[in-house]
C-alpha cells in the first residue's frame, strides 16, 4: 500500500504541475523564475557578503531582457532594483567599489527599459520575439530562389548589402506562373541602402511578387509603378528591369524602369553587348510607358541582369562602369558560368552599395 501511496502522490504532483503549465501563460512562469532567481541572489549577498558580489543581481536583469515582453519587464526590472537596494542596504560598509557596483546595475536596468520601450514600439514583445523580423528578412532572400527549370537552363542570383547584413535596398524576385512555359525575373533597387532602405524592400517584394505571377509581362511595370505612386512615400521611388523569358524557344523580352541596361553574350562572338531598353524611374511618373528589347538565347548564350552598385562608383561615370564589367565577364565567365554570379559581385561593384546580379545561362 505504501508503493501505491507514493505512486498516487507522485502521479499528484505531475498533474498539478501539469495545470500550472496550462493556466499560467509562459512569460508569467519565467517571471516567477527569475524573481526567485533575484530573490535568492539578494539572500546569498545577505548572508555571504564577502563571497558573494552585488553585480549577482545582473544575471536575473540580463535573463529578462531576453525572455519578457515589454509590459512585465518594467515591473520586473523595479523588483530587481529593490531588491538590490535591499542588499545594499545589509552591507557593513560602503566602499567606493561598492559605490560603483550599484551604479552600474542601475544603469544597466535604464538602458534595459529604453530597450523594453523601443521593442514595445516596433511590435516586438522581447529578443524570441525578433524571430518575426528574421522570419520576414528569409522571404526577401526566399523570393530570390530560383524556381525549377527545364533542362539546358541555368539561373544564379547573388545579392549583397552594403552593411554587409541580409538587410539590403536591392532585391530579386523570380517565378514561373502556373500553367505557362515563362520565367519571369525582376531586379529592384530601392531607394536608400542597407537597413535603411531594407522595410521598403520588405514591402515591395512581396508585392511586385505577386503582380509578376499575376500579370502578363507588358502589365507588369506599368502596375509596379501604379504600386510605388499609391505609397507616397518621401523616398518612394525604385528603378527595376524586367525579364521574361520563353523557357521552349529561349524568347525574351527585357523591360527597364530607370535602371542600368541588362546586357546578353553571343555564344559565337563570346562578346557581352548592352541591351537598349528604357524607361522612367518607378514611382515618379503616372502611365509611365516602358519598352522592351526582345531576342532570343541560343546555346551558350547568356544574360546579365544587376543592380547599379556593380557599375556606379563615385567620379565615374556609369558606362564606364558597365564597360569594365563587360571585361570582367569576359574573362571570369569565359565558357564556364559555375558560381557566376558570386564571382562578378565579389569582383565588382561599390562596397558601400548594394549590390544584386542575375545570370540567365543556356547551356
Amino acid at each position: 500500500m505504501t508503493a501505491v501511496h507514493q505512486a498516487r502522490r507522485v502521479a499528484s504532483r505531475r498533474g498539478y504541475a501539469s495545470v500550472l503549465r496550462r493556466r499560467l501563460p509562459l512569460e508569467t512562469r519565467w517571471s516567477i523564475g527569475l524573481v526567485a532567481l533575484g530573490v535568492l541572489a539578494t539572500v546569498l549577498v545577505a548572508v555571504y557578503p564577502e563571497n558573494m558580489p552585488l553585480t549577482a543581481q545582473m544575471v536575473p536583469l540580463l535573463l529578462g531582457s531576453l525572455v519578457l515582453g515589454p509590459r512585465t519587464l518594467p515591473w520586473f526590472v523595479i523588483v530587481l532594483m529593490l531588491l538590490l537596494t535591499v542588499s545594499l542596504a545589509v552591507q557593513d560598509s560602503f566602499s567606493a567599489r561598492t559605490v560603483g557596483a550599484v551604479s552600474i546595475q542601475f544603469v544597466m536596468g535604464f538602458i534595459v527599459l529604453l530597450t523594453s520601450f523601443r521593442r514595445s514600439r516596433l511590435g516586438v514583445a522581447n529578443v524570441l520575439g525578433e524571430s518575426m523580423l528574421v522570419d520576414l528578412r528569409d522571404r526577401i532572400l526566399n523570393q530570390g530562389g530560383v524556381p525549377a527549370l527545364p533542362e539546358g537552363w541555368q539561373v544564379q542570383t547573388s545579392l549583397r548589402s552594403a552593411g554587409g547584413t541580409p538587410f539590403a535596398g536591392d532585391f530579386v524576385v523570380a517565378v514561373r506562373p502556373h500553367g505557362t512555359d515563362r520565367l519571369e525575373v525582376v531586379v529592384v533597387d530601392v531607394s536608400g541602402k542597407g537597413e535603411q532602405a531594407g522595410t521598403r524592400a520588405l514591402l515591395l517584394s512581396g508585392a511586385l511578387g505577386g503582380l509578376l505571377g499575376a500579370l502578363s509581362p507588358e502589365q507588369f511595370l506599368p502596375a509596379a509603378n501604379a504600386y510605388l505612386l499609391q505609397q507616397e512615400w518621401e523616398e518612394g521611388f525604385a528603378t527595376a528591369v524586367h525579364l521574361s523569358l520563353d523557357l521552349v524557344t529561349g524568347a525574351y523580352a527585357v523591360r527597364s524602369a530607370g535602371h542600368p541596361p541588362a546586357v546578353v553574350r553571343a555564344a559565337g562572338s563570346g562578346r557581352w553587348s548592352v541591351l537598349d531598353s528604357s524607361g522612367p524611374v518607378l514611382g515618379l511618373i503616372d502611365e509611365a510607358v516602358f519598352t522592351a528589347a526582345t531576342g532570343h538565347l541560343q546555346a551558350g548564350d547568356a544574360l546579365l541582369l544587376y543592380t547599379d552598385g556593380m557599375v556606379e562608383e563615385p567620379q565615374r561615370d556609369i558606362d564606364l562602369g558597365i564597360d569594365r564589367m563587360l571585361g570582367e565577364a569576359e574573362g571570369l565567365l569565359r565558357g564556364d558560368f559555375r558560381g557566376a554570379a558570386d564571382k562578378l559581385v565579389a569582383a565588382l561593384g561599390s562596397r558601400d552599395d548594394d549590390r544584386a546580379v542575375v545570370v540567365v545561362n543556356r547551356r
